[in-house]
């Protein structure tokens, strides 16, 4: 790597780190931080284990992230002295370092970012396919695919509730993802994404735009948190077109909850049996009225009915372009790629990235207002 090059990356550093120094408030962080410990000194300190807990827990919540800031800075100040030596031998291995520091930089900034309320809860994600025929049910597994890979990158766990093949593709799909900000990671995914390509399924090899709605939802943690009740629920059964082999597929063991005042429909078939299936569907059912009470809370709205957008022209979230170029383009943050091969391959955290800073940018505005 030339000088030239390393410094044009450390100027970029400077303003991460100034940026990460201000919204971390880092000497606040410092004071909590020596205030808490010295709490933890007490003599008297574990005759309360409750508040304890809660003091420990916030303690190394705030040395991880002083700590991790200031190993951070300490490399950024240590490849600024290496360069003022103006050793050009010493040029490529400081690049590496540089390429390193750039990379730990990045995903210090989406831990930072992920503080909302309900980042670190695990996620339920639901794929269906719209306007397109066989062709958005291609897509509907090709996203399904992006996502497996994402989660895989990031040590997620996906686990299926529901998943209806089609003749080709998935007709519909619904699955739980556990680990680490789950929820926080993939929330930039929730809305419609368009697909335009030679589609393989026309045999006059003509272009096709088709298009499908991913529904992420922060899975509920307290059953207590939403209320249902009994004559808002209608409770269906029927036997499972799923995976689980011959027993599943023979008895009326799948599930379909309807919630009556928003039209809510959710099914669930991967489980043995007819109660774990409610058990599951039930889960998935308050999850997703959390989710619109968050969407509620966001847009500032009395009501929500649902999905918002139409699975169509016109609502799309990101475009996935093949031909006659390549792209990738986020249509909220702008943020777009050539690179669709990446993408696909479950490459996505530019576009996780581009929308956390967008919802930091708007609270951090809402804030200062």
């Amino acid at each position: 790597m030339e000088k030239y090059e390393i410094n044009k990356y450390l100027t970029s550093f400077e303003d991460k780190l100034n940026g990460l120094e201000k919204s971390l408030n880092i000497s606040h962080l410092k004071e909590e931080i020596d205030k808490l410990t010295k709490l933890t000194l007490a003599p008297d300190f574990w005759d309360k284990p409750v508040e304890a807990n809660i003091i420990i827990s916030n303690l190394n919540s705030y040395k991880e992230n002083y700590d991790s800031f200031m190993e951070l800075k300490l490399s950024y100040d240590s490849i600024n002295e290496l360069l003022e030596l103006d050793d050009s031998s010493s040029f490529e291995e400081l690049g590496n370092e540089v390429l390193d520091l750039d990379k730990k930089i990045s995903e210090f900034e989406t831990m930072v970012l992920l503080s909302g309320k309900y980042d670190s809860y695990n996620a339920l994600l639901e794929i269906h396919p719209g306007q397109g025929g066989t062709e958005a049910l291609d897509w509907a597994d090709m996203l399904f695919r992006m996502y497996q890979n994402f989660c895989k990158n990031n040590n997620l766990k996906i686990r299926l509730i529901n998943y209806e093949p089609g003749e080709v593709g998935i007709k519909s799909l619904s699955c739980e993802i556990t680990g680490k900000n789950a929820y926080g990671l993939l929330q930039s995914e929730r809305g419609v994404h368009r697909l335009v390509r030679i589609s393989p399924f026309d045999s006059n090899k003509r272009r096709h735009t088709t298009f499908c709605s991913v529904d992420i939802a922060p899975e509920i943690q307290n059953d207590f948190d939403i209320i249902i009740a009994d004559e808002d629920l209608r409770v269906d059964t029927f036997m499972s077109s799923g995976h689980g082999g011959q027993g599943v597929n023979t008895t009326y063991s799948a599930v379909r909850l309807t919630y009556l005042p928003l039209n809510i429909v959710v099914t669930c078939q991967n489980e043995r049996s007819q109660l774990r299936n409610k058990e599951e569907a039930l889960k998935v059912l308050k999850s997703k009225l959390l989710e619109i009470e968050i969407l509620k809370a966001d847009l500032n709205l009395k009501e929500i009915k649902g999905e918002q957008l139409q699975n169509g022209f016109g609502s799309q979230i990101r475009s996935y372009v093949f031909t006659p170029y390549t792209m990738v383009k986020d249509h909220r943050t702008n943020a777009e790629t050539a690179d669709i091969k990446g993408v696909m391959d479950g490459n996505i955290e530019m576009f996780v990235n581009a929308y956390l800073n967008m919802k930091a940018g708007e609270k951090n505005e809402k804030a200062s207002n």
